[in-house]
C-alpha cells in the first residue's frame, strides 16, 4: 500500500479543505482493501505454524514403551495428583522456587486459576472465614490495561472488578495500598514480566511493595500469572525474582499463588502447567483436588520434561523462538514509527519480551479503528477488551498480536491498521 506521502504534519495542523482531501483519498485506498476480501488475523497471541514447527520433535521423544518410565514411576499409568517430580523440579528451577510448591496441570494455566478461584467460592481458601460464595460481596482488583481472560474469569463469579490503572512500573500500588483496606477485596490479578498487552516488566519496588501488602481479607488471593517468564523477544534472558520467597519474607506465606505454562514454549493446544503457592496451601487445595481428578497427564509431563530438559535448555528453545517473534514485533512497530508517529496520532509501547504490542490511540479512535480494520479483513482483539467490562474509559487501547501471521501477512496488516486509523481520525 505505502506510505501516503501527502501527510508530513500531524492532523492537527491540516486545514479542512486539506483533511476533506485527504479523506477521500484514505476512504478510496480503504474501498480498494476491502475488494481484496482479506482475511488477516491479529486477534490473539496464537504462535505461527513456524513456531509450532521448530519445537514439534517433542512428538518424538517417547517413542518406545521403556521410554515411559521416569524415576521408576509409569507415566503410563494412576497415581501423583500433584504431577512427575521430574516436572515440578523443571518448572521450580524455571520460577526460582521449590518443587514442592509446584503443582503441574494440564494445557492452560488458566484452568488452574479459574479452578482456584472456583474453591475458594465452594469451599474457601485455607483462611477463608467462610465460602467465597457465601460472602455478600466480593471485589477483585483489574490492573488495566489488563488480560481479558483474566477479567472474565472474575466477571463469571460475579465479582465487582475494580480497575487499577498500570503505570511504567506496574499496578499503581498507592491505590492497591488503599483498596486492600476493604475486607470485601479479595485478590488482584497481576502479569508480572511482559505484562498482557503492554509488555511492562514491574520493577523490584513494586514487586516489593506487592509482597508486603497488609489486606483485610485473611484470604486475599494475589494471582500471580508469570505467563511471559521465558518469553523475551530481544536480548538476553532477564532474571526475576521468586514472589513466593518474598512474600514469605515479607509475612505473607500464603497470599500468593503464582502460575505459567508451556503454551509458549512447546504447543498451546498440548502443553503442560503449573501453579506454584506455599506447600501449606498446596496440602490444603490437592485436599479438595484428589476428589476431582487422579492427575493431569503425566506422559505429556514426562515429555516436557525430555524435550525442555532444564531451565537453560528451555530459554535456548525461547531464543529460537524470538529469532522468529524479532521481525514480527519489528515490523509492527516500525510500521507505527513511518505511518503514524509524525501524525500524533497514538503511541505505544516498545517491548522487550511478550506476545503484544499495545497501542494508544487519541481517545475515542480505538473503536471504530477496529470496526474499519474488520470491514477490510483484518481481524484483532476488541477493543476495550483490555478494560473490565470490556469499557476502556478513553475508547484509546488496542492491543496488537503479531505472532500468528507470516510476516508478509503482517505487513500488510499493518498497513491496513495504519489506513483504518488514519480514516478514524479524519472521522472524528
Amino acid at each position: 500500500m505505502g506510505k501516503d506521502e501527502s501527510i508530513v504534519e500531524p492532523f492537527a495542523n491540516l486545514t479542512l479543505p486539506e483533511k476533506e482531501a485527504l479523506r477521500k483519498t484514505l476512504r478510496e485506498q480503504y474501498a480498494r482493501v476491502c475488494e481484496k476480501k482479506l482475511k488477516l488475523n491479529m486477534a490473539r497471541g496464537k504462535p505461527g505454524k513456524e513456531q509450532l514447527d521448530l519445537v514439534s520433535g517433542i512428538l518424538t521423544v517417547l517413542s518406545e514403551p521403556a521410554d515411559c518410565v521416569d524415576e521408576d514411576l509409569d507415566v503410563r499409568n494412576y497415581g501423583n495428583l500433584s504431577g512427575l517430580p521430574s516436572a515440578k523440579r523443571l518448572f521450580a528451577e524455571i520460577l526460582d522456587c521449590k518443587p514442592e510448591q509446584c503443582f503441574i496441570g494440564g494445557s492452560a494455566s488458566l484452568q488452574l486459576m479459574y479452578d482456584l478461584i472456583a474453591k475458594a467460592y465452594t469451599h474457601g481458601l485455607r483462611h477463608s472465614p467462610r465460602p467465597w460464595s457465601r460472602e455478600p460481596q466480593v471485589k477483585w482488583l483489574c490492573p488495566a490495561p489488563g488480560y481479558d481472560r483474566h477479567f472474565g474469569v472474575s466477571r463469571s463469579f460475579g465479582m465487582e472488578l475494580i480497575t487499577v490503572p498500570m503505570t511504567a512500573e506496574g499496578p499503581d500500588m498507592d491505590l492497591v495500598e488503599e483498596l486492600v483496606k476493604d475486607p470485601a477485596v479479595k485478590g488482584m490479578w497481576c502479569v508480572p514480566k511482559y505484562s498482557n498487552p503492554q509488555g511492562i516488566v514491574y520493577s523490584e519496588r513494586t514487586i516489593a511493595r506487592i509482597a508486603a501488602l497488609r489486606p483485610a481479607a485473611p484470604d486475599f488471593a494475589l494471582m500471580w500469572d508469570n505467563a511471559y517468564c521465558v518469553h523475551e523477544v530481544y536480548g538476553a534472558y532477564l532474571p526475576f525474582p521468586d514472589i513466593i520467597r518474598l512474600c514469605a519474607q515479607a509475612g505473607n506465606p500464603d497470599m500468593v499463588y503464582e502460575f505459567a505454562s508451556t503454551s509458549k514454549i512447546t504447543f498451546p493446544g498440548a502443553g503442560i502447567s503449573v501453579m506454584a503457592c506455599s506447600e501449606e496451601n498446596q496440602a490444603y487445595l490437592q485436599g479438595l483436588l484428589k476428589f476431582q481428578i487422579i492427575s493431569y497427564d503425566k506422559v505429556n509431563q514426562l515429555r516436557h520434561v525430555r524435550f525442555l530438559r532444564d531451565k537453560a535448555h528451555t530459554i535456548e528453545v525461547m531464543q529460537m523462538h524470538a529469532k522468529v517473534l524479532a521481525p514480527k514485533f519489528s515490523c509492527v512497530t516500525e510500521t507505527l514509527k513511518r505511518e503514524i508517529g509524525p501524525l500524533g496520532l497514538a503511541t505505544w509501547e516498545n517491548p522487550k519480551g511478550g506476545y503484544f504490542v499495545s497501542v494508544n490511540t487519541l481517545p475515542g479512535l480505538a473503536k471504530r479503528t477496529l470496526e474499519l480494520c474488520a470491514g477490510a479483513g483484518v481481524t484483532m482483539t476488541a477493543a476495550g477488551a483490555t478494560y473490565p467490562y470490556g469499557k476502556d474509559p478513553a475508547d484509546s487501547n488496542i492491543r496488537i498480536a503479531p505472532s500468528y501471521p507470516a510476516l508478509e501477512e503482517l505487513e500488510q496488516a499493518m498497513e491496513i491498521f495504519c489506513l483504518c486509523l488514519k480514516l478514524a481520525a479524519l472521522e472524528k
